[in-house]
């Protein structure tokens, strides 16, 4: 979008280089941390687990170097949309962009339950009222209204402006950043090498049984083009703010399995009730060193949140801007120049999510991961395409260079997005259960609402919005 259009659409442009970076790596570095670094070590062992996060990281510096390219050429909100827009035409684009909301949606609901688990470590016995059972779980008012009032904050935050959203970002960021420091001295004065045992555990079916988790770990990174246009950076230096968010978050991780494998032989980590909390906590000789790390966790919980509603509510935006939703989501509030209603309509989604209880943090998270990885996909022959056909196209970072190098990234991104995919079918190491595919096919229900009223013949091209808008326009 030229600088005209920016202007026209109202987004405000209030972030600098270090608030884009906090909304990047803080919405990667979420909760799962907190609460998954235990099974991936039973799982895979220590350096098993290493391997995954670093292969996984890799894939998803891949990804990354093409959203990169992209976001640097089209600084647009909405990011995916405006890429697969100008290369495939709106119904990908539509697809694409309702694949990656699905992921924010999903993950913005698994804060919402992950709060309240979370702040019931610090203060047992916080569920009273009891509502009903959920797969097991008795779901009490006191600890439902927890995730619901956060998620009343923290919607009622970004509503307030992206500058606000990104004040919050990058305070809980630094504390999060002084845990991880925390984690790495409590290892080097408590740890041992010998805990680190057994390295590697279970083969191969252990690496894949962390890999799959990585859609979910490393969804984030694209929310820095979601805010593109409220971004006061050079466009270059967006897109290597992409690629810098999944390095971090990829040293992020490591340092988290080695620090926790460190703290406590692995047979007692795997009985641990979070895994994490108690290795701190015996890294520091210290109960309330584990309480510390929970606030760490919190801090995870609270970016995470509010990075993916920022990317979410964005691309709702864009798709209600060029007509793919109703116009109601397109609407900026009169004094914040934020997408107020579809902010509460995302927010609204993850108000209703602890009433389901512990269990659907599990189906939310691989729920999501399908939706995710269809996104990148698509994403990764967007840059394959527009290579080919627009090799004239303003691109201030151009990576791989002009050859053959740029050619190579994009399939070794197309081909690493349709591995990880293969990885959820039956049969495979991360076979979904049948209730995350329930709520994946509701979403994508959902969609084909919207999607058989997304304007078609038209053709992709630099234009293609400008066609989208005008068919648009001929409808009101």
């Amino acid at each position: 979008m030229n600088t005209t259009h920016a202007e026209s659409s109202g987004l405000a442009k209030t972030l600098g280089n270090f608030d884009a970076l906090a909304l990047g790596f803080g919405a990667m570095i979420g909760f799962g941390w907190v609460v998954l670094t235990g099974g991936w070590l039973e799982n895979a062992g220590t350096l098993g687990a290493v391997l995954a996060m670093v292969v996984g990281g890799g894939i998803m510096a891949v990804v990354g170097l093409t959203y990169a390219e992209l976001t640097a050429a089209m600084p647009k909100a909405g990011g995916e949309h405006n890429f697969i827009l100008r290369a495939l035409g709106p119904r990908p684009s539509f697809i694409g962009s309702w694949a990656i909301t699905g992921g924010y949606v999903t993950i913005v609901a698994f804060e919402a339950v992950a709060l309240p688990r979370t702040v019931e470590y610090i203060f047992p016995g916080m569920s009273k009222i009891p509502l009903w059972t959920v797969a097991g779980f008795e779901v009490n008012l006191t600890w439902a209204l927890v995730g619901v009032l956060a998620a009343i904050l923290i919607t009622w935050i970004n509503i307030r402006g992206v500058k606000q959203a990104g004040v919050v970002q990058t305070f809980v960021v630094i504390f999060l950043l002084v845990i991880g420091l925390l984690l790495i001295f409590g290892s080097f004065i408590g740890g041992e090498v010998q805990h680190m045992q057994p390295l590697f555990n279970n083969g191969i079916n252990g690496f894949f049984a962390v890999l799959v988790a990585v859609p979910f770990l490393f969804i984030g990174f694209d929310v820095i083009p979601q805010s593109a246009e409220e971004v006061n950076i050079p466009a270059r230096q967006i897109g290597k703010l992409v690629v810098l968010s999944v390095v971090l978050a990829t040293a992020w991780y490591v340092m988290v399995v080695l620090t926790t494998s460190s703290a406590m032989p692995a047979g007692e980590l795997a009985g641990a009730d979070i895994a994490t909390a108690d290795a701190f906590g015996s890294l520091f000789g210290s109960a309330l060193m584990a309480k510390v790390l929970i606030a760490g966790g919190v801090a995870g919980i609270l970016t995470s949140w509010n990075s993916l509603l920022l990317g979410a509510s964005r691309l709702v935006y864009s798709l209600a801007r060029s007509g793919m939703l109703p116009a109601w989501f397109a609407t900026l509030h009169p004094k914040y120049k934020t997408p107020h209603n579809a902010l509460m309509f995302i927010g609204g989604i993850s108000m209703l999510a602890p009433f389901f209880g512990v269990q659907m943090l599990g189906w939310l998270v691989d729920s999501g991961a399908p939706s995710i990885i269809i996104a990148y996909l698509l994403v990764s022959v967007t840059f394959l395409v527009l290579r080919k056909r627009d090799p004239q196209m303003v691109r201030p970072l151009r990576v791989g260079g002009a050859g053959i190098g740029g050619e190579l990234i994009g399939w070794t991104s197309v081909l690493l997005t349709a591995a990880l995919f293969t990885l959820y079918m039956p049969g495979m190491p991360a076979a979904l259960t049948w209730e995350p595919w329930l709520i994946f096919g509701v979403w994508w229900l959902l969609g084909a609402v919207f999607f058989f009223k997304v304007p078609g013949g038209i053709k992709a091209g630099p234009d293609a919005e400008e066609q989208v808008l005008a068919v648009v326009r001929a409808r009101k």
